[in-house]
């Protein structure tokens, strides 16, 4: 049976990377209500439909993906339940082809792992040459869930936190598609 806490409204007591706790220090610091449920590693579809059923809304997926000569890279967040077409991404932000991004490069510049990708990320400097991108349909919905950084702990916020708060503070500009 795969294990999902109750709702939970403060940080983890200990920290599992940088990441993890630069987020909830930047939720303290700019009065971002969250909740949270830590679960075991959420890898699969199935997962997160658990994860999906305790806080009440579905999670996010972010794609971490570049281009040939891995010099311009994207953080792209949408729904979990579309399909990624290359063509139409490329299409809609007017650049050369993508494909995804190696984990190394996904560590070295977002500071988490394959399985814990998050745009909440944008908030470490080493992800200043991360373009983030979302769906529209993303940012129109009231609320907003993805990992804190970690496979295993995942948030729930406003949308519109994130958009008006989180995003800016992290330096960051966003491109909606």
């Amino acid at each position: 049976m795969f294990k999902v806490s109750d709702i939970l409204t403060t940080p983890p007591a200990t920290f599992a990377s940088e990441l993890q706790q630069k987020v909830y220090e930047t939720f303290a610091a700019l009065g971002i209500a969250f909740g949270r449920v830590d679960t075991d590693p959420g890898l699969t579809m199935e997962d997160c439909q658990h994860i999906d059923a305790k806080i009440g809304v579905h999670i996010v997926k972010t794609i971490f993906l570049c281009n040939r000569q891995q010099t311009a890279f994207y953080l792209y967040v949408t729904t979990d339940d579309k399909s990624f077409v290359t063509r139409d991404f490329c299409g809609a932000l007017g650049i050369p082809r993508v494909s995804f991004a190696p984990a190394d490069k996904l560590w070295e510049l977002t500071g988490v792992l394959v399985g814990a990708t998050t745009i909440l990320s944008a908030i470490l400097p080493a992800s200043a040459p991360v373009k983030l991108v979302m769906d529209r349909t993303v940012a129109d919905s009231e609320w907003f869930a993805c990992t804190d950084g970690t496979a295993t702990c995942f948030v729930k916020i406003r949308t519109q936190d994130l958009l008006q708060k989180y995003i800016p503070a992290s330096g960051h500009e966003l491109s909606l598609i």
